[in-house]
């Protein structure tokens, strides 16, 4: 049997476009980790906040903040991932990075773009989902807006975890945390959010809210107000039994997701 997985969320207030100071202040929350998590999420452009500066904020992934996540992650000794904005073959990306303690990287880029605050103007959307193991785990993480869009977060059977790394207003945390329970129930998953807390740049608040929930929609940990970090465990017997006894995944309908169509 694949071993439990512990996941931490760190739920922070960020400074806004300034990524010195958010990297300084969230390593400061990794210490004491080391030994009691095997994943940390960060929220939404974890750097900088939601901006749509890009052309100036932007990195590359040779840059400070991915160099960063590698040596936290080996430092820790467990995988860490959130978003950051960077430039890659020319192009602008609100790009998830996850880093592991062995040095590897994956990538996804977020799909689904903020047309209220015109992201697609600043931004290149993803054009495919990613989907990356961690102790026997199968983990498909997205960003933000991906949230409300169902048929992109569908489990077709590729992974057990579905997590959201989010900058999400304070007044449509409703929608938040009504669309987190929504993905886990139609999925059969674990589903972990994690946003940020604080007032950014533009003038938006945030409250927070970050949770794990199970498969039943039912909250783990976290799903509160304020400064946050904090370490959950998701069982994988519980899933398995879970899986077997209501096995609603075996109804579910089959469809082909044209994501990389030009």
């Amino acid at each position: 049997m694949t071993a439990n997985l512990r996941v931490t969320m760190i739920q922070s207030d960020l400074a806004w476009q300034d990524p010195d100071f958010n990297r300084r202040q969230l390593a400061a929350r990794f210490r004491g980790l080391a030994g009691h998590t095997d994943l940390i999420v960060l929220p939404e452009m974890f750097t900088t906040g939601f901006s749509m500066d890009a052309q100036s904020l932007a990195e590359t992934m040779d840059g400070a903040t991915v160099g960063w996540l590698r040596e936290e992650a080996a430092a820790v000794g467990c995988a860490i991932t959130g978003s950051l904005i960077v430039r890659d073959d020319g192009k602008h990306y609100n790009r998830l990075v996850w880093a592991t303690p062995d040095g590897g990287l994956a990538h996804y880029d977020k799909r689904h773009l903020f047309r209220m605050a015109r992201e697609q103007e600043h931004y290149a959307a993803g054009r495919r989902r990613l989907v990356v193991e961690i102790k026997g785990w199968r983990v498909c993480p997205l960003v933000c807006y991906d949230l409300r869009f169902p048929v992109w977060s569908r489990n077709r059977g590729d992974y057990e975890v579905l997590l959201y790394v989010a900058n999400w207003p304070a007044r449509r945390r409703a929608a938040w945390k009504a669309l987190l329970r929504a993905r886990a129930i139609e999925n059969l998953c674990y589903v972990v959010g994690v946003n940020r807390i604080g007032r950014d740049g533009n003038g938006a608040t945030y409250l927070g809210d970050s949770v794990a929930l199970d498969f039943l929609g039912q909250a783990l940990g976290g799903d509160r107000d304020g400064d946050l970090v904090e370490t959950v465990v998701l069982d994988r017997e519980s899933l398995a039994t879970f899986h077997r006894d209501f096995p609603a995944q075996l109804d579910a309908d089959e469809f082909d997701l044209r994501s990389d169509a030009s």
